[in-house]
C-alpha cells in the first residue's frame, strides 16, 4: 500500500505538517496499539507528535481525520501550542478544506439511499451552497443523513450535534452522467461531504456508503477506487501569514 508524504515540513515558526494521506489508509488509530495509519507513519518520522496531548489521547497532534477511502491533506501539529492555536481556528471556521470530486449525476430522488430528507437543487446552478444538521444513521451508526429543520420531530431528536454544516458546491464541468465538482467547509462532520454530494444527487463516483448503485458491490472489496480526494487547505498560521497546501 501506498505511504504517506510530506508536503510540509515544521520549522521554528511553523511547527506542523501538512502530509498527503493515500486512498484506504486510516488517517488515525483505532486503539493504543493500531499501527496501520498515517499518524502512525507521520511519528515514525517526526517522534514529538507524541508530545501533543489532542482531543483523544492516542491522535496526539492529529487536527482532522480523512474518511480511510478518501486521499488527501491534513494537518498534525508538533507542539502543544501549534495544536491549540490551530484547533482554535478550526472550532472558529478559519481553516478551509476543499475536495475535488467526480460524481454520477441522479436526475431521481427514487434512486437516493434511504433516510434523506427532501432537497430541491437545480443542477443546472453551477454553484450552491447545502446546508444541514446530521444523524448518524444504519447499522452501527456506520452511515450519516442530513436533518433540517422541516424533518420530523422524531429525526430532528436524533440529531448527533447542534450545529449547521455547510458545504459549498460548485460544478466545475459535467456531461450527462458526470459531473465534476469542487466542495469546500470550513469544519466537518463525518462523511459531511459525501452525504451533502448525494443528497443533492452528485454521489462520488465508487462511493460503497453514499453512491445507491454502489451499495451492493459494498463487501466485494476492500479497497475503494473513490473518486474524491482532500486537495487543498487554507488557514492563517501565524495570524496574518495566509498558508495555502494544494495537492
Amino acid at each position: 500500500m501506498e505511504k504517506i508524504k510530506i508536503i510540509k515540513e515544521p520549522d521554528n515558526l511553523k511547527p506542523y505538517i501538512i502530509l498527503y494521506k493515500p486512498k484506504n489508509l486510516p488517517s488515525a488509530p483505532l486503539t493504543k496499539d493500531d499501527k496501520n495509519n498515517a499518524l502512525y507513519e507521520a511519528i515514525k518520522i517526526y517522534p514529538q507528535i507524541m508530545s501533543v496531548k489532542g482531543r483523544k489521547e492516542i491522535e496526539y497532534g492529529l487536527l482532522h481525520r480523512l474518511d480511510t477511502a478518501t486521499e488527501g491533506l491534513m494537518i498534525i501539529a508538533l507542539n502543544q501550542k501549534c495544536y491549540d492555536d490551530l484547533l482554535i481556528l478550526q472550532m472558529n471556521d478559519k481553516i478551509q478544506k476543499s475536495y475535488s470530486a467526480e460524481c454520477n449525476i441522479i436526475n431521481n430522488n427514487a434512486q437516493l439511499l434511504n433516510g434523506f430528507p427532501q432537497l430541491n437543487i437545480d443542477l443546472n446552478n453551477n454553484k450552491f451552497l447545502i446546508e444541514s444538521y446530521f444523524r448518524n444513521y444504519g447499522i452501527k451508526n456506520r452511515e450519516v443523513r442530513p436533518v433540517t429543520q422541516n424533518s420530523s420531530n422524531l429525526i430532528i431528536k436524533k440529531i448527533s450535534k447542534n450545529k449547521i454544516y455547510s458545504t459549498q458546491i460548485e460544478i466545475l464541468k459535467k456531461d450527462e452522467k458526470t459531473a465534476y465538482t469542487r466542495c469546500t467547509i470550513t469544519n466537518g462532520y463525518r462523511h459531511q461531504v459525501r452525504c451533502h454530494l448525494a443528497w443533492c444527487g452528485l454521489p462520488v463516483k465508487n462511493d460503497m456508503i453514499y453512491n445507491n448503485s454502489c451499495v451492493s458491490e459494498k463487501n466485494k472489496t476492500l479497497d475503494w477506487n473513490l473518486k474524491f480526494r482532500a486537495d487543498k487547505i487554507c488557514f492563517e498560521y501565524p495570524e496574518g501569514d495566509l498558508n495555502s497546501y494544494v495537492l
